[in-house]
């Protein structure tokens, strides 16, 4: 299994950008959850969105929620985080994990992930 992230850059506070995680080892389908996480300097790794196993709502931190969607495309093996309105504060390296086994109280616990994709940067100037 394997996952990649791509999509980040410098974009103004306000604007829109759309992450994309392309899973590959498997399709991205109701069995497995794929989380996105960023993590700022200094910072912890943070989860801010996921897709749990066999449907069911997405889940966002609150720092996200009514900004960020989460989303996927079976057919091309992607998953997206479509970014809106972002603030100074969203700057980090952004990633996106999978698993399949993961529980929904625990999607935002990266030791809960087993799969992950390198980072790609987000930065966000004010």
């Amino acid at each position: 299994v394997q996952l990649h992230a791509f999509g980040g850059g410098l974009v103004q506070s306000g604007r829109s950008l759309r992450l994309s995680c392309v899973v590959s080892g498997y399709t991205v389908s109701n069995y497995y959850a794929i989380g996105w996480f960023r993590q700022a300097p200094g910072k912890e790794r943070e989860g801010i969105s996921c897709l749990s196993r066999f449907a069911g709502s997405p889940f966002y931190a609150d720092s996200v929620k009514g900004r960020f969607t989460i989303s996927r495309d079976n057919a091309k093996v992607t998953v997206y985080l479509q970014m809106n309105r972002l603030k100074p504060e969203d700057t980090a390296v952004y990633y996106c994990a999978s698993d399949s086994t993961l529980i929904r109280s625990s999607w935002s616990n990266p030791s809960a992930y087993d799969h992950w994709g390198q980072g790609t940067l987000v930065t966000v100037s004010s």
